[in-house]
């Protein structure tokens, strides 16, 4: 047993592997705010809110690399690392700063591009914190504090920017402000701040881990002075922490129990839970609201209902009824008719959406297989001016059994082309079209 602590020790022992002063001179140098740094920033904003604005991934990812955000958060860990005022100062200031600067762009960017969509999925998914935020930016802070210290930099910085978002929640911030919708902007923010707190917290473990050298002051009441004004921002960094992560943990489980509760009541006795939504208030209990249709409920068929949400730890007083009546009582000559429509319902949208995900697929194999034409008339006519038009096509060559895919390109010239020449069109065709082989036919 204690050959194998010693072999995991012995594998995962940093000191072999880290340069401290390179790593302080690194996070140091990126907490400077001037010059490049603040175009960067509001270019990376910019970016980020067009992102959320078409709901494009790929564009948000962008935005999130080159987001200097980064920078001071981790300066903000060092500084209560090493006891350093000064760096903290310098830190704390520039990250006000930059999230200032980030929302005020975002916003005005928001005032002058309404959004677009009816569904902006990426802009949403940045509204409500999960606990898994809260795990990724405690676990990629603390990749990014040993990538910066290891002495072989690799890709970890890029991967953890990624990962944290910090960028998309402050420009979905700016759209909150931007639009009046303040539940966006308090959503938002509050998924920044758990990003921000977090990031900031992993690099001051790991730099105590580490065992970074603490600054010191020749005057022994100036450096008990600055050390324990390091340990009530330390203190103020950790129990804001501590307590987002108590509610988010808290809202997550509600919203796990909310809807093992939806799943095992949805079908009532003479009704149907057609529609539920969860709100989380600040201070106060969680609250779930159903919407029934079909039989209003009894008083005892309600009481029942709120008892069965007790055995899923949600309590009474959390439970909301809304109630529809499709129609009146005495009318009502099957309540198994109108269950039966709410799930035929259900099922129609389910097979609408396989058939639209289907057909989504087929559209996107057609456009790849198409070629820009234009763009090719305009550089064939650049380079080979003997060409006065070209028309391209995909086909199908049938030899015996066997079906081959061919790429033929028709062209009609003004005047003769060497064999030579043609020979280089081919090949430029076929590297510009990203195709193994082209047929070029002359139409004389």
């Amino acid at each position: 047993m204690n050959y194998l602590i010693q072999q995991i020790k012995q594998i995962t022992n940093l000191s072999g592997h880290i340069d401290i002063p390179l790593a302080q001179s690194q996070i140091k140098s990126n907490i400077e705010f001037r010059g490049a740094n603040v175009w960067i920033l509001i270019f990376a904003t910019a970016i980020a809110s067009v992102g959320l604005n078409v709901n494009s991934i790929p564009v948000i990812i962008g935005a999130m690399l080159i987001s200097p955000l980064m920078g001071p958060i981790m300066g903000v860990g060092l500084a209560l690392g090493i006891n350093d005022t000064e760096l903290l100062k310098k830190s704390f200031k520039n990250l006000l700063i930059m999230t200032g600067i980030s929302i005020v762009a975002s916003t005005i960017f928001f005032l002058i591009t309404p959004l677009a969509l009816e569904a902006p999925t990426e802009l949403l998914a940045r509204t409500n914190p999960t606990i898994y935020d809260v795990f990724i930016a405690l676990f990629g802070g603390l990749a990014v504090i040993v990538e910066v210290c290891r002495k072989e930099k690799g890709t970890v910085i890029a991967g953890v920017a990624i990962a944290t978002a910090l960028m998309p929640p402050l420009c979905t911030a700016g759209y909150g402000l931007a639009n009046g919708k303040l539940l966006y902007f308090l959503g938002a923010f509050y998924l920044y701040f758990i990003n921000s707190v977090f990031i900031a917290l992993a690099t001051f473990l790991m730099v105590r881990y580490l065992k970074f050298p603490l600054v010191k002051f020749s005057d022994p009441v100036k450096q008990k002075k600055v050390h324990h004004s390091i340990t009530v921002f330390t203190v103020i960094l950790i129990i804001p922490s501590i307590y987002s992560a108590i509610t988010v943990i808290k809202e997550n489980k509600f919203n796990q129990a909310a809807k093992r509760f939806i799943a095992e009541s949805r079908t009532l006795p003479d009704s149907y839970i057609y529609d539920y939504q969860i709100t989380h208030k600040a201070r106060k209990p969680s609250v779930l609201t159903i919407s029934i249709a079909g039989k209003l409920l009894t008083e005892k068929e309600e009481a029942l209902l709120r008892a069965m949400s007790e055995r899923y730890d949600i309590h009474p007083d959390q439970l909301v009824i809304k109630q529809t009546s499709a129609t009146h009582p005495e009318d009502i000559q099957d309540q198994e008719l109108i269950k039966s429509i709410f799930e035929q319902n259900e099922q129609e949208v389910r097979k609408r959406e396989e058939i639209i995900s289907k057909m989504e697929e087929e559209l996107k194999k057609f456009y790849s297989k198409e070629f820009p034409s234009k763009q090719i008339a305009k550089e064939i006519a650049a380079q080979y001016p003997k060409v006065k038009s070209i028309t391209l096509a995909r086909g199908e060559t049938v030899v015996k059994d066997t079906t081959v895919e061919e790429t033929i390109a028709i062209i009609r010239l003004s005047a003769p082309m060497p064999s030579s020449e043609k020979g280089k069109l081919r090949k430029w065709l076929s590297i510009r079209l990203d195709v193994p082989e082209i047929k070029i036919i002359e139409e004389k």
